[in-house]
């Protein structure tokens, strides 16, 4: 036997004739992380042994011994006076060897019937629950405030772009709504998750289930899951859930990035179309004028570590047989990385973004250097009868001509227009202003502020019915 060994501390230990190596001990131990559960773990045992006592395995007196022994235990990790050791593994034998010093052979019959498997399966599940609880509460927090400032900036005008290239004005808040739709999907994400995740593992044991009389009906109800699992394999072994968490957390990340990457562009010199709150930017070390837009920044970077972790789970599970496999340990880290980055990003968003200073003579000044009123020319000849592909054509010109003379469509004088076109009248101003194509938009998903603000009521009567609480 090497140095590296020592008597170990493990509770499997019946069948092994030498102690765990000391690098293995350290190398496959997950406590310093799994530690995390330890609310959920505890939790499921207090389930199991109330399930146990009822089922006769456990007597009332063991039954009330093991709550008791949990209880102080979980008061103890709160404390900080908890002593973790490598040499058990993880959180599940952690506490159950805390709990036998200190209740007895009551606290080594807590095991009885369930596995660490099912156990850790539960944990997880239970954890994730009230992650996506949190989570939920938090894109509504921000749902409310891109809310608030879509209304609040109905009437402000802004280029809208594709291309990144001026293409037509369109309202400020119309834009904000179009990040709050991104987000209502987003909130149908994790709510499809949250359903799918709710169902209880316990009491699939290792794989097979266990031929102790258990009831698993009632630990289902006392940890208010939706129903138990109906295959014991793929109980132990299903780790869906927590892919369809971080695709979920992916897709948002993504939105967050997008929408940052705007904050960002809109913030600089060059756009001059918002400022951000100072307490979310940095300044230079070097360059005293420097704003930096960092918050945004980070998120935008965040989102490339979410998506990793996305795709380090789909490739942890890729080649796993069934049942249950130690690869899975490695499930734990990514996914609450996941959990603390999300729910870190969409806080920072929701206190930052709807305190954002919008600049509207810079929005319009933009807006009427792109010839955004062009397509609204368009319009306006196909409604004299002239062909839409005549009327492109026509516009076309005109635009060129705006190019070279530096002029904006609404700039030319009438007789100029008409050059290129005769049946253009007097009444073409109507349409070439700015706020005339803004309100031309006004039917349903139309970027008029009277639609803006039917938009804005309807979101906040969807809001007032988004249950951010979910299940707990």
């Amino acid at each position: 036997m090497s140095d590296d060994t020592k008597t170990s501390q493990q509770l499997w230990t019946g069948r092994f004739t030498e102690a765990t190596d000391r690098f293995v001990e350290a190398f496959t131990a997950s406590e310093h992380f799994d530690r995390r559960l330890y609310r959920q773990d505890i939790r499921g045992s207090i389930a199991h042994a109330r399930m146990l006592t009822a089922c006769g395995v456990l007597t009332e007196a063991e039954r009330d011994a093991i709550v008791r022994g949990l209880g102080e235990i979980q008061a103890e990790i709160e404390q900080g006076a908890f002593e973790w050791s490598p040499a058990l593994e993880d959180v599940h034998m952690n506490i159950e060897k805390r709990l036998t010093d200190r209740i007895g052979d009551a606290g080594k019959k807590l095991h009885t019937g369930r596995s660490r498997n099912d156990q850790v399966a539960t944990d997880i599940r239970l954890y994730l629950r009230e992650a996506i609880v949190e989570i939920r509460a938090e894109l509504l927090r921000f749902q409310q405030g891109l809310v608030d400032l879509a209304d609040r900036e109905a009437d402000t005008i802004m280029p809208g772009f594709t291309h990144l290239q001026v293409a037509q004005p369109v309202s400020f808040g119309h834009h904000m709504l179009a990040w709050y739709e991104m987000l209502v999907r987003d909130q149908g994400r994790f709510e499809d998750c949250a359903a799918r995740l709710n169902v209880m593992p316990l009491g699939s044991a290792a794989l097979a289930g266990t031929s102790f009389p258990i009831d698993r009906a009632m630990t289902c109800a006392e940890l208010g899951f939706d129903r138990p699992s109906d295959n014991s394999l793929d109980a132990v072994s299903d780790r869906d859930f927590a892919m369809e968490f971080a695709a979920a957390s992916s897709i948002l990340l993504t939105h967050l990035s997008r929408m940052a990457e705007e904050m960002i562009l809109w913030a600089s010199p060059m756009f001059d179309f918002i400022d951000l709150p100072d307490r979310f930017c940095t300044g230079s070390s070097i360059m005293p004028q420097k704003k930096n837009p960092d918050v945004a920044e980070i998120v935008r970077g965040k989102t490339a570590r979410v998506h990793g972790h996305l795709v380090g789970l789909l490739t942890l599970m890729k080649g796993q047989p069934l049942a249950y496999n130690r690869d899975n340990q490695e499930d734990k880290e990514p996914l609450f990385d996941t959990v603390d980055t999300v729910r870190d990003c969409l806080r920072a968003f929701a206190d930052m973004v709807p305190a954002i200073h919008t600049r509207p003579e810079s929005m319009k000044a933009a807006a009427r250097k792109g010839f955004a009123t062009a397509t609204d020319l368009a319009d306006y000849l196909v409604r004299k009868g002239v062909p839409f592909r005549d009327a492109h054509a026509i516009v076309g010109a005109a635009v060129r001509h705006g190019v070279e003379t530096g002029r904006d469509l609404a700039d030319m004088e009438l007789e100029t227009l008409r050059g290129f076109s005769n049946t253009i009248e007097a009444d073409v101003f109507e349409v070439l202003t700015l706020e005339g194509s803004l309100a031309a938009r006004d039917h349903h998903g139309g970027t008029a502020p009277n639609q803006v603000r039917q938009q804005v009521q309807k979101a906040r009567k969807r809001l007032a019915e988004t249950p951010a609480e979910g299940r707990s």
